[in-house]
């Protein structure tokens, strides 16, 4: 990931300005709309009571959101989602036992357009927004200043005045002197959040380091069981609605591999899945089929790799692999539960008991499903090097510990802007 982060127009960093576009797309434009084109006016009381608890709800929810002292970094945006709903789900409750006459549609309609506006007002302004952070010396501190999405304050002295900060960054586990923990209580009390130091590593870089097994947010070594479930149906869903649509193009697809190469249109491979379960993973093959006598001398594992500039890839397989369109038969996968469509990459057996030889607990990324794309997968493309591996479960523990709606949203349209621009692809 790039730490280059261009800085934003100085009108768009202040919150007042941001909550006012919002409100502008969310709240203002689908009432106008409803009175243009369903003449529903605005002084109609349905109207102008949805419209001013919807605003005071988004107000609110931002407001909250700021206060909920979440470090900036790859996370934060999951808590937009959250803190708008609690309050417009307050509003809902209010207007129910108050009684007041308003427009379930138009207040449906204006909470899905403040989440969306919100979320997506988080990627483009807020990911690029500098905050300015404070460092208290000791322990893992020192590694901070390399990190440069933030602008990094010395707190040098226990006594030296503090500037403007939006925080400030500790190592909470490391053994301050007094002087400085009675510090660090005085700026919590005046109200300036403290982080500790690994939560901003993590959610800087998006990489869990793997010298230990790490809880996830709920203080656990297990995903949260509930948003398993629902994002298991919620993939079965949609894997099966985008097989119907993508049925002509799977179609095309199969038939041009058959044309280009002698061979099945499909490559089947036995790859380590959920819980260290074998399955047979779908994909379409994008190699010449190997000489059956080849085969018998040659490792299993050096099998398993894609090489760089492999002479086996044909021309129509280096286009699928790097729009990534080659993956789109792991939908099957997907139907029959064998994978998700977020998750660590699948890999081949033989490279997977080659790995957990190599790299200590490795085997912690199969207790969640493998998928068609995942955190790995858009920040470091496809590897094979036992180095780059170990690099590669690193972002794996960070989506382990960090599953969520939220990030499977941010994999969404990095994978669809890893697409386009086709980069990592092998």
């Amino acid at each position: 990931m790039s730490d280059v982060v261009k800085p934003l127009p100085a009108l768009l960093q202040r919150l007042r300005y941001q909550i006012l576009l919002g409100w502008l797309v969310a709240v203002a434009m689908p009432i106008a709309l409803s009175w243009v084109f369903i003449d529903i006016p605005v002084y109609q009381s349905t109207q102008y009571i949805t419209a001013i608890g919807a605003s005071i709800s988004l107000a609110a929810g931002i407001f909250a959101f700021r206060r909920l002292h979440i470090f900036p970094g790859i996370a934060a945006g999951g808590y937009v989602v959250m803190a708008i709903s609690a309050t417009f789900g307050v509003l809902a409750i209010a207007l129910i036992l108050l009684r007041l006459d308003y427009s379930r549609v138009l207040l449906t309609i204006i909470y899905i357009a403040s989440v969306i506006v919100f979320t997506l007002m988080h990627l483009l302004i807020g990911s690029r927004q500098r905050y300015r952070m404070g460092v208290i010396p000791g322990g893992r501190t020192e590694d901070l200043p390399a990190l440069k999405k933030v602008l990094w304050c010395g707190l040098d002295r226990v006594d030296m005045p503090i500037p403007l900060l939006d925080g400030v960054v500790a190592d909470l586990h490391f053994d301050h002197s007094d002087a400085w923990d009675k510090r660090i209580t005085e700026l919590v009390l005046n109200g300036i959040p403290v982080y500790d130091v690994s939560q901003a590593i993590e959610q800087l870089t998006g990489r869990v380091e793997v010298s230990r097994l790490s809880q996830n947010t709920l203080g656990a070594l297990n995903p949260n069981d509930v948003f398993l479930q629902i994002k298991a149906g919620v993939d079965v869903i949609v894997a099966a609605i985008t097989l119907v649509l993508l049925a002509p193009l799977l179609i095309v697809i199969g038939l041009a591999v058959r044309r280009e190469t002698p061979g099945p249109a499909l490559f089947r491979q036995y790859r380590t899945g959920f819980r260290a379960r074998p399955f047979v993973v779908y994909k379409f093959r994008t190699m010449r089929v190997a000489d059956p006598a080849a085969l018998d001398d040659a490792d299993d594992r050096i099998r398993a790799m894609t090489q760089l500039n492999d002479a086996r890839i044909t021309r129509l397989g280096a286009f699928l692999r790097r729009t990534r369109l080659d993956e789109l038969p792991q939908l099957i996968n997907v139907v029959r539960g064998e994978m998700s469509l977020i998750g660590p990459r699948p890999e081949a057996i033989a490279l997977t008991s080659w790995y957990e030889r190599e790299i200590p607990f490795y085997h912690y990324r199969h207790i969640i499903k493998p998928g068609i794309t995942g955190w790995a997968q858009i920040n470091q493309g496809h590897v094979t090097a036992v180095e780059q591996v170990r690099e590669k479960l690193h972002l794996d523990f960070y989506y382990v510990k960090n599953f969520s709606f939220w990030l499977d949203l941010l994999i969404i349209i990095r994978t669809l802007q890893t697409m386009v621009s086709g980069s990592g692809a092998r």
